[in-house]
Order: C-alpha cells, then structure tokens, then sequence
C-alpha cells in the first residue's frame, strides 16, 4: 500500500491534490482542521476517484502537541509514507498568537510544517517524496530573530502580509536544508509556487478587495490549476530524483532568496529546533 498526507486537503488545492493522488492508487489522509467540514468532501473524492481509501484526520498545526499527537496516529497506524504534501497556510487577518505562544501565520505556514515532517520522516525511506507550498512572494521575506517568531515581522507597522511573506521565505530556506539532510536517504524535498489562487487566503474582507480583485482577477488560477505544479512533484517519474528545488508552472526556477536571508538559515534551523525539541521524541 502507498501512503500519502496531505495537509489542509479540504480546501481549494488541498482538494485537486487529493483528487490526483487518490486517482494514482494511494491511501490518502486527508490532514485537516477542522475534520467534520472536511468528510463530507472525503466522501465525495470516493466516489469521484472510484477509491475508497481517503480519510480524514485532525490536525491542528497551531498547536504543537496536536501536531505530535497526530504524527504519532499516523506512526502507530502505517509502517511506511510516501508522499508528505505541507499544503496548509493561512494569512491571518488580525495578530494572533498560538497556544504556543508565536505568531499564528507563522506556525501554520512553517513551524507546525518543520515539526510535523520531522516527526513523520522515520516512516520515510529511498523514494518518498516532500512537497512544501512555497509562494511568488519568497523574494520579499524577511527574517529577523525573535520577532520573526513573536510577532512575524520586525517593522513597527504590522500588516498581515508582513508575516505571510516571512513564513514562506522561511518554508523555502527550510526546504533547501532539508533536502540537503536528506538527500543521502534518496528522500526528495521540492517547493512549488502556485501562483495567486481563488482560496480562501486572498479573501481578507477589506475595504480595498473589490478594488484588489479587479487588479488580479486576470492573473489568478483555479485551484487545480494552482495546485498542478505541486502534483506533478508528488507524482511525476522524471521528478523522482529531483531535489532542493523551488518550481513553478512545472518548471525549476531559481530561488530568489537574498544573499543576507539565505545567511540565517542555518539560525532559522536552530532556533526552530529549539521551539518544537519539547515535542520530538
């Protein structure tokens, strides 16, 4: 049996990549949030895929030890995994802390993402696949200590996309490491950049949205059309040995990381580590 996890597997892209996995033969757990919203759409992939092994699963990437509890379901349940998809994010609308006392955007785009691939990477081996949702916006990162986990940003002015941009520079120097650590193991890590897409995230009920939907009404993708350069890296055979890299449109493109971020990432692994040792065995 292949097995895979896809976080956030009941929202736009979440959904399609479900859809395509499921329709590979996989497994599919179906990592969600909020889980009674979610089966009635498990239910639906079933019959639409014609393949009854999708469930769902809670988990809650806000708070760390939910993260660790559902790792450890997962552990307990399955021998092996093949393909762990960080799909999930958020843009929080207002400063939000977790119950772990960081700032909300910024654990559900990458501090619960680190912990949770790490507490599954055991049941990994040669040929399992990690996909990381990167963003267009990674060039516009910045990551300053302890801020970046206080409050998402260092500026005084704190805009909600502030924190968006930092978590996903941070998603992206995270996959660069890991793939780095990993690579010996033949376990690949990719980003990929959907583009600007119809979820939920762009939807900040604003004053200033009509006006925003009508500058990127033209440029913004379906879900399955956002969610399409993250299926072919789980799925694809010419992908298979491919690694460290950030894709968009199906293509590898250089990361646009400066050369003063890309210099803290070693600090970001560390003081990440030191976050969520707690919850590691």
């Amino acid at each position: 049996m292949k097995l895979a996890i896809i976080t956030g597997a009941d929202g736009g892209m979440g959904y399609e990549e479900t859809r395509a996995v499921a329709q590979a033969g996989y497994h599919v757990i179906m990592a969600c949030y909020c889980p009674k919203r979610a089966l009635p759409k498990c239910e639906k992939l079933r019959a639409e895929t014609g393949n009854p092994d999708i469930e769902v699963m809670g988990i809650d990437l806000a708070n760390l030890a939910l993260v660790r509890s559902f790792a450890l379901e997962v552990r307990r349940r399955f021998s092996h995994l093949d393909l762990l998809m960080n799909n999930a994010g958020t843009m929080e609308t207002g400063y939000h802390y977790t119950v772990d006392g960081l700032e909300r955007t910024i654990q559900v785009n990458y501090v619960g993402p680190f912990l949770l691939t790490h507490l599954l990477l055991p049941l990994m081996d040669r040929g399992s696949r990690i996909v990381n949702m990167a963003s267009l916006v990674v060039p516009w990162g910045r990551l300053r200590f302890p801020q970046f986990f206080e409050r998402g940003t260092s500026l005084r002015c704190w805009m909600r996309c502030f924190p968006y941009f930092n978590s996903k520079l941070a998603v992206a120097l995270f996959t660069i490491r890991l793939a780095e650590r990993l690579s010996e193991r033949g376990i690949t890590v990719n980003a990929a950049d959907p583009g600007i897409v119809s979820t939920e995230i762009i939807r900040m009920q604003m004053f200033f949205d009509p006006l925003t939907d009508l500058i990127f009404r033209p440029f913004i993708r379906t879900p399955r059309q956002g969610a399409d350069t993250a299926i072919h890296l789980l799925l694809d055979e010419d992908k298979a040995a491919q690694t460290g890299t950030f894709n968009r449109s199906n293509h590898v493109v250089p990361w646009k990381i400066k050369r003063a971020e890309r210099a803290r990432m070693q600090e970001l692994w560390d003081l990440t580590e030191e976050i969520v040792r707690p919850f590691m065995e």
